[in-house]
């Protein structure tokens, strides 16, 4: 399986350590158990910002970071339930083919931008196109995957 023991950098002796409240700036690579790649932020050079403690990661993954310092770099593998979770059945909706815009025709496989109430956007992906019927999906597109995460600190705060 995989390493779930930090590499350190030892010029972390005296850097901070994430904890419970610790908000922390740091790059991630994301694999399928197939080991083919799924995301990263080192695609764009873009690190990603997290406050720990504020629900939107799991327990697991926070647990996974708690402890770890700037220059420090880990790798770790979460099962669906400690990851993006299990996909919702509910989270599936069967849509009218012609609620979508010319310039949005819906293809199998592609991810689509739907307007919410509150003016914000949630992304569906397009399951299915059968007659009048489009079937998105709105669970998460890892939801259900075991992962592997390599993760590399960035920055403590």
């Amino acid at each position: 399986m995989t390493d779930a023991t930090p590499i350190t950098n030892s010029n972390t002796a005296s850097a901070a350590a994430i904890g419970a409240n610790s908000t922390i700036i740091f790059h991630f690579d994301i694999k399928l158990a197939d080991g083919s790649a799924a995301d990263s932020t080192r695609v764009h050079n873009k690190p990603a910002k997290l406050q720990m403690g504020d629900a939107s990661i799991s327990a697991a993954f926070e647990a996974e970071l708690t402890g770890l310092k700037a220059g420090d770099k880990k790798t770790f593998t979460l099962a669906p339930e400690d990851a993006y979770g299990m996909p919702n059945p509910d989270n599936i909706y069967y849509v009218d083919r012609a609620r979508f815009s010319a310039e949005t025709t819906p293809k199998v496989g592609a991810i689509i931008g739907f307007a919410m109430p509150d003016g914000s956007e949630l992304p569906g992906l397009i399951r299915e196109v059968a007659g009048e019927s489009v079937t998105v999906d709105f669970n998460h597109p890892l939801a259900g995957q075991t992962l592997t995460f390599s993760v590399e600190i960035v920055q403590v705060l």
